[in-house]
């Protein structure tokens, strides 16, 4: 049964006394400047949470979301997330996480017309199409899938790392890396992907080595 919104609000009241009632300070702290370390990149799902995933509190993480979690050169609202924590907070690393289950590159594997939208995932059907023949190898429709929310984590961090935000930091020797992660709805874990890019000279290679794992080994469902 849907909640009413004097419902949404009510929670809210008895969530921020619960809060000051066991740490005092904690809305003081919250209110100077953020500081985060993180710049969470994530799929818009409900179920995937970024700071209840990382045990993290409000402020340590900074968080763009969008279907599929994917990085568009093209896309100025990602790009400008990705700007601003890179040059004004300073974070020093970037998670691109997608997850296990992920409607929208469930769309995208099968074809499956959802409307608008579509335009939006073609860019995990373009995915799909390069690593063809990775897919392919998978019999299991899930674990098809699977491998392609890893493989949609892969590029997109690659299309992270080749802004010009990112390279600029890189050139500038701002401590910045890019990681590509997914997380499983079943068990609440993240499957890190090997995929860790510090340098731009590291990408080629990184990424190289993040196939080949994806290669000679299983994909979760």
């Amino acid at each position: 049964m849907t909640r009413r919104l004097d419902d949404l609000l009510k929670n809210n009241r008895e969530w921020a006394e619960q809060v000051r009632r066991d740490d005092p300070g904690f809305f003081k702290r919250l209110s100077n400047q953020q500081s985060p370390k993180y710049l969470w990149i994530g799929c818009s799902d409900s179920r995937v949470p970024a700071n209840q995933i990382m045990r993290l509190d409000p402020g340590e993480v900074f968080v763009h979301r969008n279907i599929a979690n994917v990085v568009v050169h093209a896309d100025l609202n990602c790009l400008s997330v990705i700007q601003f924590a890179v040059d004004m907070l300073k974070v020093e690393h970037i998670l691109v996480t997608g997850h296990y289950g992920c409607g929208g590159v469930q769309a995208a594997l099968t074809g499956a017309r959802i409307g608008l939208a579509d335009n939006w995932l073609r860019h995990v059907g373009d995915v799909a199409n390069k690593h063809a023949a990775l897919l392919e190898e998978v019999d299991l429709e899930a674990l098809r899938h699977a491998r392609l929310c890893e493989l949609n984590v892969i590029e997109q961090v690659v299309n992270v790392c080749q802004t010009t935000i990112v390279q600029d930091a890189w050139a500038r020797g701002q401590p910045l890396s890019v990681h590509g992660w997914c997380y499983s709805l079943l068990d609440g874990r993240v499957n890190d992907l090997g995929l860790g890019v510090a340098t731009a000279d590291e990408l080629q290679p990184a990424y190289d080595a993040a196939i080949a794992r994806i290669r000679t080994s299983k994909a979760k469902a």
